[in-house]
């Protein structure tokens, strides 16, 4: 709860009429949350707020009985671990921008007793460092008691601070490709404060954190509730998704070791990793699979040692090829890197302060005159808690193998927000997260990073209309064909949820991406020059990602993409809008496919141009065709076979592969769908345990964009699909191509669907079907149809 400050109607009239300094204001802002005093947002004052620092707060609190409830909210600028007696309690904030900044609310009183109570917080900004996706006003931390007996813990008086002097970073460069997430991290075990978080701990070297006072006071600041509407502050929004996993993760096997013959005690922290003095030691350590885990390395000894950390999707020959990632002769690893000097000391631990992503790490060793010794090499598992409660099974084995990487894919593309790539970039970008939303939803059915998703790229516009291409960024990035995707990505929505106050919301913005396009549709009915970057997708043939005809005009792919989004906006406009706006948006659709038709097809290849100016044809664009019916229902079949058989057309990487599969499924080739697939089987046979960002060579081998037949096993090789909007009854139509049996659960907003088919002869099918409670549908199978009710029944056609 947040209430309006109280303040004289005399004072608040000069406030808002811009009066003096000295006369503005000498009132102080009122209660929030729970009725507390606001508190103040610290930070050390000897330490600039926008360069790179770790600090550590702490505040003791006197306790005369353990508390039965003391709520606290949390925030920081960059982020912060928060610790309360020794023991981690929190960890954030959830990633957003100054706007939304979001605090975690906490109750501590688990953790407290009664007596000498320690808070104690990590703080980190990483300054010039930062990763793109992170904006940042100010190293700054907030803990706000939510009533007034919880105040005492408020940040403010009695808090303080020490810069930890031991912490720089490592920048990342040269590691083959664009960078855009955190800097390694150098450590220096001999300036860390050992025990700091704990209740014995002596602070009194440590100073009195900064805390500026008054009407230009920092304070806690619930979003929209400045009493003149200034928004200089962080716009405190509550969480809105669940704690990331953390989860103990130990490194599978070495590979190889030079300078000494180790053994693997010591990845399983049952023993130790003895390395003598003045020597120097390499050892290559293979993950198994890909993962995103918080290093953490447990030491004793080793004053004036050097341990380095690099970590590694897969290894590099001496040409800069992966080739097969189980194979590591002649190969070598570069990447990031983290740097650790344990200086001396007894059971030294010490952890990054971000997670990395790898498969294979590399423990670099350098010893000076002492002897160092290593307990303990392990990581701590994290990303977005999904659940995985979708099951596919089969006849044909390689499908589960195929599952398997797919889902770790997304899993490690999903953190605070949506990743494009866990390892290089940790950037939310619409193309990518639509698909990644699908996958969400179907194998995991928790929508929650799928609405912050949509929403963040709601906030993303700009006055124009469209959408920005990722979202957290402090860097702007504009590919307006992402911004027809986020319409997508909103329909997608409507038909999966039941929720029209939320989706109505988000009227506004497609009509204002809607209307940008409509901007620069020119006299031949298709697109004229488009500004930004007209990404579509990596084919080899489109320079940077961009069709022919983007920049100079006459796009006959990105006219089609419109056409796509105008008719889901359409159906959106008839739910919930201005109806006649969706007969428009459906009539416009309609024209832009006829433009495409007169002035792209080329009648003697049968095949739509990218441009009428351009002699290229390609997968995409014909595709799209399909899907927006720029080609008569009756050609639509003949057109995707051609597509399919044509290897002179620009190829369609994974990622488009999506749009291409959702295509023969319309037309009725969705028995093809698994034959389609034979590039995932060569990604398993090269030995990658995560979907590839393209075909090789590749930068990034864990993109989720690559994931999607995740999603196709259940919409296309089930069909399972809703029926109406809202999955409020669905419609199951399985393409089982060669498959003999099919075996699929997977999560419903009412509960779950299950599947079970056999196919029965030549063309019939039987099994079961258990819908949950409150869900019908229908069966359809070879033209034929059968009505399903909730609950268990068995089918046969």
């Amino acid at each position: 709860m947040s209430v309006i400050p109280r303040v004289s109607s005399a004072l608040l009239v000069l406030a808002l009429l811009g009066g003096s300094r000295s006369g503005e204001a000498q009132f102080e802002p009122g209660p929030v949350f729970g009725g507390a005093r606001p508190a103040s947002w610290i930070y050390d004052a000897d330490a600039p707020g926008d360069q790179f620092g770790v600090f550590h707060f702490r505040r003791v609190i006197e306790l005369a009985a353990p508390p039965e409830r003391f709520v606290v909210h949390v925030s920081a600028d960059n982020r912060y671990r928060l610790f309360v007696n020794g023991r981690q309690v929190s960890s954030g904030p959830q990633r957003s921008d100054l706007m939304h900044w979001r605090y975690e609310t906490l109750d501590l009183a688990p953790h407290l007793r009664a007596g000498r109570n320690v808070l104690a917080a990590l703080v980190w900004n990483w300054g010039a460092h930062r990763p793109v996706a992170q904006f940042s006003r100010r190293t700054a931390f907030l803990l706000q008691g939510d009533t007034e007996r919880e105040a005492l813990a408020s940040t403010g008086p009695g808090w303080k601070v020490l810069r930890n002097a031991g912490y720089e970073p490592v920048p990342v460069v040269a590691i083959g490709g664009y960078y855009a997430a955190p800097p390694g991290e150098s450590v220096d075990g001999a300036r860390h404060p050992w025990g700091w978080e704990q209740v014995d701990f002596v602070d009194d070297a440590w100073h009195a954190a900064a805390a500026s006072e008054g009407w230009s006071g920092e304070r806690a600041q619930v979003r929209g509730t400045a009493i003149t509407g200034e928004a200089r502050l962080w716009q405190l929004v509550p969480r809105s998704i669940p704690p990331m996993e953390e989860t103990l993760v130990r490194l599978a096997s070495i590979r190889r070791a030079e300078g000494l013959r180790p053994g693997d005690a010591f990845l399983k922290g049952q023993g130790d990793l003895a390395v003598a003095a003045r020597s120097r030691a390499t050892i290559l350590i293979d993950q198994s699979h890909l993962t995103n885990a918080y290093a953490v390395l447990e030491t004793s000894g080793g004053a004036g040692s050097t341990v380095t950390l690099t970590y590694a999707e897969a290894l590099k020959d001496a040409r800069g090829d992966k080739g097969n990632r189980n194979e590591i002769e002649g190969k070598t690893i570069t990447g990031v890197k983290d740097v650790f000097r344990p200086g001396g000391g007894e059971r030294r631990r010490f952890q990054t302060l971000w997670f990395r992503t790898y498969r294979y790490v590399q423990l670099d060793v350098e010893t000076a005159d002492d002897a160092l010794r290593i307990h303990d090499l392990h990581g701590i598992f994290t990303a977005y808690p999904f659940q995985e409660r979708a099951r596919f099974e089969s006849d044909l084995p390689w499908i589960e193998d195929m599952w398997a990487i797919n889902w770790r894919a997304a899993r490690l593309c999903a953190g605070e927000t949506y990743f494009d790539t866990p390892y290089y970039e940790q950037l939310q970008y619409v193309g990518d997260t639509r698909i990644q939303a699908l996958i969400s939803l179907y194998v995991s059915g928790d929508d929650r990073l799928v609405r912050q998703a949509i929403s963040h790229f709601d906030a993303s516009r700009i006055p124009e209309g469209i959408t920005a291409s990722r979202y957290p960024s402090d860097m702007g990035q504009y590919i307006p064909t992402f911004s027809l995707l986020w319409v997508a990505m909103v329909h997608d929505y409507w038909l999966h949820r039941d929720d029209p106050s939320y989706v109505r919301g988000f009227l506004p913005g497609i009509r204002g991406v809607l209307s940008w396009y409509e901007g620069h549709i020119d006299q031949t009915g298709l697109l004229g020059p488009m500004p930004w970057w007209s990404f579509v997708d990596w084919a080899r043939e489109w320079p940077v990602g961009v069709p022919p005809g983007a920049k100079d005009g006459h796009s006959a792919m990105i006219t089609l993409q419109l056409a796509y989004a105008l008719q889901r906006a359409a159906e959106l406009e008839d739910a919930f809008g201005v109806k006649s706006e969706g007969a428009r948006y459906r009539a416009l659709a309609g024209t832009l496919g006829a433009a495409v038709r007169a002035r792209a097809w080329d009648a003697n290849r049968a095949l739509f141009l990218d441009s009428p100016e351009a002699k290229l044809y390609s997968q995409q664009t014909n595709t799209m065709a399909v899907l927006v019916d720029a080609v008569p229902p009756s050609e639509q079949r003949a057109l995707m076979e051609r597509v399919l058989a044509d290897r002179t057309l620009v190829q369609a990487t994974y990622y488009y592969g999506f749009y291409v599969l959702e295509a023969m499924r319309k037309v009725g080739l969705g028995d093809r769908y698994l034959e389609q697939l034979a590039p995932w089987r060569t990604m398993l046979a090269m030995g990658l345990t995560t979907t590839a960002e393209s075909p090789e060579p590749t930068r990034s081998d864990s993109h989720a964009w690559s994931a999607h037949p995740n999603y196709g096993l259940f919409a296309t090789v089930l069909g399972i699909r809703p029926a109406s909007p809202g999955f409020r009854s669905v419609r199951i139509a399985p393409s089982l191509g060669p498959l003999r049996r099919a075996v699929g659960r997977m999560p419903h907003p009412l509960g779950e669907i299950e599947v079970r088919l056999e196919r029965s002869g030549e063309r019939g099918l039987r099994g079961e079907v258990t819908l949950p409670a409150g869900l019908a549908g229908v069966l359809e199978w070879n033209g034929r149809t059968l009505q399903l009710r909730s609950g268990r029944q068995d089918v046969g056609l």
